[in-house]
C-alpha cells in the first residue's frame, strides 16, 4: 500500500509540473503574427483525374454530361 500511495504523489508530482509549464508557457511566451504562403500544384489541388499530368476539364459540356434518371414514381 505505501508503494501505491507514492506511485500516486509521484504522478501528481508530474502532472504538477507539466501544468506550471503550461502556465509559464502561456504568461511569458508571445506568438508573433506573421504571413504564410503556401504554393500548392494545381495537379494537387484538383486531382489527377485526366492522367498522368494531363488537363482536368472543370466544367464540362451540358452535351456530354452524365444523363439524369427520372424520378420513380
Amino acid at each position: 500500500m505505501p508503494s501505491l500511495i507514492r506511485l500516486f504523489i509521484v504522478l501528481l508530482f508530474l502532472a504538477g509540473l507539466a501544468y506550471a509549464g503550461m502556465l509559464a508557457l502561456v504568461a511569458f511566451v508571445q506568438p508573433r503574427d506573421r504571413e504564410i504562403t503556401v504554393q500548392i500544384p494545381a495537379r494537387q489541388l484538383f486531382g489527377n483525374e485526366a492522367g498522368a499530368g494531363g488537363p482536368v476539364d472543370l466544367m464540362p459540356d451540358a452535351d456530354t454530361a452524365a444523363p439524369v434518371a427520372p424520378a420513380s414514381p
